[in-house]
């Protein structure tokens, strides 16, 4: 499979994307700093309003330089637009929100997760240690938890029998999308549910550690 790092993370935005607009309830998300917060580019259902640790809710798409306001960011300190109704609040209200179960889903970058449902995001090997942040707040507060990640690192699956780096939260993963594949867990079983439309599953099989099952209607990704 021949794709670039762009035209990756660009495909696992849409994909979660697309599992909040075809949701009709109203929706409150979460999303992570890095590939994560992405994914507001593509969110289109007027029912899904997404919120920033730092204070906001009714975060909109990524601004351009031209769009860009400086008191207007996201918690990776991107600047983004407003959607109409957006509201602003201390980050007291906003981990409020978070660790009182008011966060439909949360969408986390990682670096690992397992078979499990375990994750861990939060330490970079043989980097520099700026703590967990917000994400064992959102693993336990939020509804749901969705991983977005990139498969492999270095040609090394990220996707493991067991995790090797610290856990952020254990058992909290139920869907996670990387550029090859979409895998929910459920009761303890993996069920691959999309797949990349430029790769077979022998070739998914390969570069994932831990084993998982092929829904009957598999389906291939958006790209």
């Amino acid at each position: 499979m021949k794709i670039d790092k762009e035209q990756a993370n660009i495909r696992i935005a849409k994909n979660i994307a697309a599992l909040f607009n075809e949701t009709n309830d109203i929706t409150i998300i979460n999303l992570g700093v890095g590939l994560p917060t992405t994914v507001s580019n593509y969110i289109t259902n007027k029912k899904v309003f997404v919120q920033a640790e730092n204070g906001m809710l009714g975060v909109g798409a990524l601004a351009t330089d031209e769009e860009a306001h400086p008191q207007l960011i996201n918690a990776g300190r991107q600047a983004v637009k407003e959607t109409p109704g957006c509201s602003f609040f201390d980050s007291a209200t906003s981990f409020g929100m978070i660790r009182g179960g008011h966060i439909n889903a949360t969408v986390l970058g990682a670096f690992e997760v397992d078979e499990k449902g375990n994750v861990a995001n939060w330490i970079i090997p043989n980097g520099k240690m700026f703590g967990v942040g917000g994400a064992m707040d959102l693993v336990v507060g939020a509804e749901k938890v969705i991983i977005a990640m990139m498969h492999t690192s270095k040609g090394k699956s990220k996707l493991l029998r067991k995790c090797t780096l610290p856990i952020t939260g254990y058992g909290e993963v139920d869907i996670l999308v990387t550029e090859m594949g979409m895998f929910f867990f459920e009761n303890g079983i993996i069920t691959l549910r999309k797949i990349a439309p430029d790769v077979n599953l022998e070739e998914l099989r390969d570069v994932t550690e831990f084993e998982f099952l092929v829904a009957d209607d598999l389906v291939d990704m958006i790209d």
